[in-house]
């Protein structure tokens, strides 16, 4: 055209021309931050921005630095002989003393096998039975019966142990509803609550019917972000029932299961300390004591505190070393983890 310079792609000018293009365009069409951005004084941007959202958190931290972090110095009596009324690090250094009492002691190892029985049942009762309980749950149509069957369910959560270990023991003893029947079916009454062999039996039995219903919550949460287009399509390859809650509900509802229990898991040490202390007596010892209780009985009864805190740093290293396995076995088989 008349007037029109022509252009030369190889002049000095084209370079001005060309632009750089964004590093990561969404799909709307705007620039999304550079990881370059993300420097060093940027926490101090994003702090004095939000710092409304971060004083929320300043309370939880002073609880946790308060009530768990700085009550960890005092592991150091474990391995130091502590005196009542004496120094609150202990006296004098004696080393792997208490670690070496407790290991050559009958008693706790009798304990140690008590917590490892009880909490396996726990786990093995306590934790499938609110998938199952949520899975029904989520088959209720009707809203007023699904919501009437979730409070009746909740409603044991919000008990006091106490109270708990209190109905457990009016339920068992000797006039209690339970040997009322075991009469009329012909039998002798017992007294549960005394017997070594029945005690796993009722705490586990107290335990389901506390927790699983609360247990549910958060697997009913999770059956909500299931996209149901999924259980369309298994309808339409022909799929019952059965089949779309085995192979769309339990793996939409696997990376929270997982998650639980890797957390189950790291409680697995320190189970039932309130209610075994109130449902136990000497008479259960050989099958209810268990490491909390124990401890409880030497440090608070007998005052042996740095004996009590070695059995409790004990304690504390076995449960990390169940969470930190249980975790690393989840992230190589299922892809789900903590961290």
């Amino acid at each position: 055209m008349r007037g029109q310079e022509p252009f030369d792609d190889t002049g000095p000018t084209s370079v001005l021309v060309q632009k750089a293009e964004p590093a990561f365009p969404d799909p709307v069409g705007k620039t999304l931050p550079n990881k370059r951005d993300a420097r060093p004084g940027s926490w101090r941007r994003a702090l004095g921005r939000d710092w409304q959202l971060y004083t929320l958190a300043v309370l939880p931290l002073a609880f946790f630095v308060i009530f768990r972090y700085v009550p960890m110095l005092g592991n150091i009596i474990a391995f130091r002989k502590y005196e009542p009324g004496g120094s609150l690090f202990g006296e004098t250094w004696v080393g792997l003393r208490y670690v070496k009492m407790f290991l050559a002691d009958p008693s706790f190892w009798n304990v140690f096998t008590n917590t490892l029985v009880l909490g396996t049942l726990t786990l093995l009762f306590c934790f499938p039975l609110p998938i199952v309980l949520a899975l029904l749950l989520n088959e209720v149509r009707n809203g007023k019966v699904k919501r009437f069957l979730q409070s009746v369910s909740y409603l044991p959560h919000f008990l006091s142990v106490v109270i708990v270990a209190g109905l457990v023991m009016q339920l068992v003893s000797i006039d209690g509803p339970v040997n009322q029947l075991v009469k009329a079916l012909g039998g002798e009454p017992t007294a549960f609550i005394q017997k070594p062999e029945w005690f796993r039996t009722i705490f586990v039995s107290s335990e389901v019917w506390q927790t699983v219903g609360w247990g549910t919550i958060l697997y009913l949460a999770a059956l909500t972000t299931i996209d149901e287009q999924l259980y369309e399509a298994a309808r339409m390859d022909g799929a019952g029932r059965w089949r779309q809650i085995w192979h769309v509900t339990l793996p939409g509802i696997r990376p929270t299961a997982v998650t639980l229990l890797i957390l189950n898991i790291g409680t697995f040490m320190t189970i039932g300390f309130e209610k075994v202390l109130l449902l136990y007596n000497p008479l259960t010892y050989p099958t209810a004591d268990v490491i909390t209780t124990f401890l409880y009985r030497m440090g608070v009864e007998s005052s042996n505190l740095s004996y009590a805190a070695a059995i409790g740093l004990f304690e504390a290293l076995v449960g990390v070393v169940l969470i930190v396995s249980a975790n690393l076995i989840s992230r190589r088989a299922v892809g789900t983890s903590l961290w």
